[in-house]
Order: C-alpha cells, then structure tokens, then sequence
C-alpha cells in the first residue's frame, strides 16, 4: 500500500525590516512601512528595527507642512492593529541623535547593537531599507 505523503505546511518566516534612513526626502522609510503591513497581512512573524536615522521615523510631533509631503508616522500606530507588536531601536542610534525613547510615537524596545546583530541573526529575512 501506498503511503500519502501529506506537505508540510509551512509556517511563518520570521521578517525584520530594517529602517535606517530618515523618513523624508527618500522613500525608504514609507516603503518600509508598507512592507510590514504587507508581510503581517500574510501572517508572518514581523519585526522591525530603526538604525541610524531610522529612528527619526518614530519620533512625535513632526511637523512635514514645510517641506511639502504627507506626515506618514501617525501610521506606526496602527501597528498594534495588525499585531505587529516588535519595534526595536537601536541605543546607540537614539544616543547619537539626542533622542530619549519617551519621545517615541509608539512603545519599543531599546537593543544596544549587540543585541540588534543577535536580533537579525535570527531572523528567515532581513531587508533594510
């Protein structure tokens, strides 16, 4: 008799989106932004990170009337919506920048960059922006 193989069905990968540019004047960090919503939509495990100038994306208050481009950040908030529940920052980046992680949009978790490189090492894919 025949045995059925039966697939496995696989199971989420594990995505960090890497954000490390600022988010106006490119849009990196927008698409960023979309990518996690798109990943979540379909059920994987999402993280995503700020670096480098990345974590002005997250920071309250930004005023865009100026320069002429429509404010995405409220956005992030609606992260928790889609379950989509890790943020992480790099210490060294808000340090950098003279950021105090209370002037953040939304709750994160703060990794010094040991942390953040043993972070990415386990995920399926990574994409920085």
């Amino acid at each position: 008799m025949a045995e059925a193989t039966q697939a496995k069905k696989a199971g989420p990968k594990k995505f960090a989106l890497v954000n490390r540019r600022a988010p106006h004047g490119t849009i990196y960090a927008l698409e960023a932004l979309e990518v996690v919503l798109i990943a979540a939509t379909f059920d994987q495990d999402v993280s995503l990170v700020f670096l480098d100038d990345g974590v002005y994306a997250l920071v309250k208050g930004q005023k865009t009337t100026s320069i002429e481009v429509k404010n995405f950040s409220p956005t992030f908030r609606a992260l928790d919506d889609y379950d989509i529940n890790k943020l992480y920052v790099e210490r060294e980046s808000l340090q950098r920048r003279g950021i105090d992680a209370e002037n953040l949009l939304v709750p994160v978790e703060v990794l010094d960059a040991k942390q953040i490189g043993e972070l990415l090492a386990q995920q399926d894919v990574v994409l920085s922006f």
